[in-house]
């Protein structure tokens, strides 16, 4: 579905992501682990062209593309079959949960604005939040924000969704609801790549997960595999370092 070879991204001389390889299938669920600056958001934000990388290659559905030539009609042509859901939600303050959902189908993907409400209201159903249509991100929790965030996503119909640490902004109590509606997207087969700190979302409701360490994957694997028998000392260090420090403090 789709295949990124050799990735490579520097900010300012310092190599972010040092040659990068990944195959997605459909319905994979795959969890970006990694220290805090090991590369994992650039490696996404590359992925969905909001940063653009300095090379390699992608082929996804079929086509081929060099990604340090990628042209704008290339990039928007792949942006429409994915979604990416941010960290901090990225909504509109002045719009209700309705409205940021229907905005990117209305005005980017020129949907007409009766079919725009109706998927908007579908996708914000799936998520949990058919009581919530005209609230403002100031009327909800960070959690039900980061749903809205989840049903913009949805509402595009995409083949893929990003996930960029969806749950790191939250207070503790709110990640539950959050991981609730990711699991019952991977279980209806949605491809996800999520990076991710929750340990348990990522050995549980993954299928593959991959550790970058220093712009590198330094090591890959089908997640049972990969969580109980990790063959990096690196790997192991880091696992035990964060479940401490996450198991800990509440159910992932």
């Amino acid at each position: 579905m789709l295949s990124i070879r050799n990735i490579k991204k520097s900010f300012g001389g310092v190599d972010v992501l040092k040659g990068i390889d990944l195959d997605v299938e459909k319905g994979d669920v795959i969890a970006i682990l990694g220290a805090s600056g090991s590369g994992k958001t650039t490696l996404l934000r590359c992925m969905n062209f909001l940063e653009k990388a300095d090379s390699g290659e992608m082929v996804f559905d079929g086509e081929h593309f060099d990604l340090g030539k990628i042209t704008k009609k290339e990039v928007a042509a792949i942006r429409r079959k994915t979604a990416f859901v941010f960290q901090n939600y990225n909504l509109f303050l002045n719009k209700t949960a309705l409205e940021n959902v229907t905005e990117g189908l209305i005005i980017a993907r020129k949907v007409p604005k009766a079919e725009a409400i109706e998927k908007g209201k579908k996708a914000l159903d799936k998520v949990g939040l058919s009581e919530r249509y005209d609230y403002y991100p100031n009327q909800l929790s960070g959690g039900q924000q980061q749903r809205v965030g989840i049903a913009r996503a949805l509402a595009t119909d995409p083949e893929i969704i990003y996930f960029d640490e969806p749950t790191s902004a939250l207070d503790p109590e709110l990640v539950g609801e959050v991981l609730t509606v990711m699991r019952r997207l991977a279980d209806e087969g949605m491809t996800m790549l999520v990076v991710t700190h929750e340990m348990n979302f990522a050995r549980t409701v993954s299928s593959k997960t991959i550790f970058l360490d220093q712009g590198k994957i330094l090591e890959q694997g089908p997640s049972r595999t990969f969580f109980e028998n990790p063959k990096e000392e690196r790997v192991k260090a880091f696992l035990r370092t964060i479940s401490h420090a996450h198991l800990d403090g509440h159910e992932s």
